[in-house]
């Protein structure tokens, strides 16, 4: 088995040097480096120069668009596939479906696809959503099945509870399909993951929990006679040594003010997102024991939705945690750092090599010819 591993494209904000807040409907902080194809072209060509096979780029009224800017961006790259994230209530099944069919089709296969619910109501509002969270998953049921029966090449008359189309017939059903990964900690979510996932992907919680989750989806998944793989979504710091990774943890905390810190938590209480509760727990709003886990910090969190842990370690360290997690059944590590330029060399270039040597990773890039420095210097030996 070889692990995958992921990037994030920083458009919730920006990027930069200390933790962009942001998410589940509150707005970002300062970056200091613009979400803009410029800057985004050079995390990306990063993330596809030290190996990782795609980049996720994050949905919501908190980042720019994800359909657009992985667009403009599988053109200023060669092989990186990018991982879409996006809400299944703000477009019609077919629509997004055909969307797929061209990205796909026009990238020459580089199309993942994320699908998130929406776990904030007051900002499902803004797109004129106003099912409330478990008519949402419902929903999404109904829009994975109409969009899976479309890229089957049927034709698909479907009326549900929530969607209906009739003799809905795809032209541009992509190649190959892209799988689609999906997130969720309620029972709602469970059930459509069990039915429509391929890839489930849970917030970096401590091995119990993630084990706990896993054998839960797994379960619900042989139910439907299905099998599913596993990722797990988290930031890191890995450096040299430790000392050199938790200084930058330090330094990253030291960034953050008090007074920012109530604000992003009174905010991130109120989310009804499952997976952000579980999050929450973990630091509970306090800089105390952030280290939840051997090299597990939940600094991350105390401004930031979402994904709020980090691996945090020498390199080793980090390669040894990663292991843990795929003893677990974790296939799929999406990752990220601040900045998400140089992260992408750190972990590249200090974590891959480690893991390449365990046996638990296959660098899948192209040969490169490698050109002596002085051409001559074999004649004068």
């Amino acid at each position: 088995m070889s692990l995958r591993f992921h990037w994030f494209l920083p458009t919730n904000g920006g990027d930069g040097r200390h933790v962009v807040g942001g998410g589940h409907g509150l707005a970002p902080g300062g970056s200091g480096r613009p979400a803009d194809v410029a800057y985004l072209t050079q995390v990306a060509r990063a993330a596809e120069d030290n190996g990782f096979t795609a980049a996720l780029t994050p949905t919501g009224a908190w980042c720019e668009d994800a359909w657009l800017s992985t667009a403009m961006l599988s053109q200023t790259t060669d092989r990186l596939k990018f991982l879409v994230a996006f809400r299944p209530g703000v477009v019609s099944p077919f629509l997004a479906a055909q969307m797929a069919g061209t990205f796909q089709n026009m990238s020459e296969g580089r199309l993942l696809l994320n699908v998130v619910t929406g776990g904030e109501s007051h900002e499902q509002r803004m797109y004129g959503d106003y099912l409330d969270k478990d008519a949402r998953y419902r929903r999404c049921d109904e829009f994975l099945e109409i969009v899976r029966r479309l890229w089957a090449g049927e034709t698909v008359d479907f009326h549900g509870e929530h969607l209906s189309v009739d003799a809905a017939t795809l032209g541009q059903i992509p190649d190959p399909i892209p799988d689609i990964y999906f997130g969720g900690s309620s029972p709602a979510a469970g059930i459509v993951a069990a039915r429509h996932a391929d890839v489930y992907l849970t917030w970096g919680e401590p091995p119990d929990a993630v084990a706990a989750k896993i054998a839960w989806i797994r379960g619900l998944a042989a139910e439907q006679g299905r099998t599913i793989r596993f990722g797990i979504r988290m930031h890191t710091i890995t450096r040299d040594t430790a000392d050199e990774a938790w200084a930058e943890a330090d330094r990253l905390l030291a960034g953050i003010p008090a007074d920012t810190v109530e604000t992003v938590q009174e905010g991130l209480r109120r989310s009804e997102s499952e997976g952000q509760k579980r999050m929450i727990a973990l630091h509970n709003g306090s800089r105390d024991k952030l280290e939840i886990y051997p090299n597990l910090w939940a600094g991350v969190g105390l401004v930031r939705g979402g994904a709020g842990t980090a691996l945090v370690g020498s390199h080793e360290q980090v390669a040894d945690r990663i292991t843990e997690y795929a003893a677990l059944g974790i296939e799929e590590f999406v990752l990220s750092a601040y900045p998400h330029l140089e992260g992408a060399y750190w972990f590249g270039e200090g974590v891959l090599p480690i893991l390449a040597d365990r046996g638990l990773w296959t660098d899948e890039r192209p040969r490169r010819r490698r050109h002596t420095l002085v051409p001559f210097a074999a004649a004068g030996r």
